[in-house]
């Protein structure tokens, strides 16, 4: 049986890695893009290749079911979408600019799964990607963040609503790709403190190993539904390849999902019995 993959922004920093990893183990492997940055390679490895720009809802539809049609069943959808912009307290950005944002990196995502979800084959994976912000506010991101928020919910939900594609969210870490050129181009003023955290990556070199993004991204994909789907993975903190996190997540319903912090310090009286 051929196994396809459907890359969303296949050729941003991550897709396009992603594409080139499970190529070299056969998969047939259908990618878009929106500007035409690693399209040559990506064709040269034999990514079947469809433009799309993500904030266009017409252009995701209509892209979305040509895909379909086309390729008819998938095993795995991967959106490698993101983008930061607009940077800056919310009161002052462009609120248009905010709500595009959110379009981009959450609505079409999701809009992409409602027309491609009718055709996944059984046990297939979906898999988004987080960003901070999941464990503590940040500053100055507040469409970016609240996107990824908003995605690893919509991953506990669909996932719980179907049994046979797992959704799960992977939160790569400090990658050094494209997405950081918006805080620099924002400046200090804007970005504040995260200005000044992205060029010590830059200067230092530190940054997740695309390699490990990769790794663990096949591990989501490689895990059953019991153990991965709904859930928000850290490519950086989490023993993903573990036997022992295997079985903790088999057996912990509630374990890396979006929860309210607290519940049992402060009972109201009132509603104890």
């Amino acid at each position: 049986m051929n196994k396809r993959i459907i890359v969303i922004s296949a050729n941003s920093d991550i897709g396009y890695n992603i594409c080139k990893d499970l190529r070299k183990d056969g998969w047939e492997v259908y990618g878009t893009y929106r500007k035409e940055i690693n399209l040559s390679s990506l064709k040269k490895l034999g990514v079947k290749m469809y433009k799309l720009d993500m904030s266009q809802s017409e252009a995701v539809k209509m892209v979305s079911t040509k895909l379909r049609d086309e390729i008819g069943s998938w095993n795995v959808l991967i959106n490698a979408t993101g983008m930061q912009s607009p940077i800056g307290k919310f009161e002052k950005v462009d609120i248009n600019a905010w709500v595009e944002s959110v379009h981009v990196n959450f609505i079409e995502q999701v809009r992409v799964v409602h027309y491609l979800l009718p055709v996944a084959s059984k046990n297939s994976s979906v898999i988004f990607f987080a960003g901070g912000g999941t464990n503590n506010a940040v500053k100055n991101y507040s469409a970016y963040t609240i996107s990824k928020v908003a995605l690893i919910k919509t991953c506990e939900i669909l996932d719980f609503e179907n049994e046979d594609v797992s959704f799960s969210i992977i939160g790569p870490g400090w990658v050094k790709t494209r997405i950081h050129d918006e805080t620099l181009g924002a400046g200090e003023q804007l970005a504040e403190e995260n200005y000044q955290t992205t060029l010590q990556h830059f200067d230092s070199g530190e940054f997740t190993p695309i390699e490990d993004v990769q790794s663990s991204i096949r591990w989501v994909m490689s895990q059953p539904k019991s153990v991965v789907g709904g859930r928000n993975f850290s490519t950086v903190y989490d023993a993903w390849g573990v036997k022992e996190l295997e079985e903790m997540l088999a057996n912990d319903f509630d374990m890396y999902k979006l929860r309210r912090n607290g519940n049992d310090r402060f009972i109201n009286s009132k509603n104890k019995n």
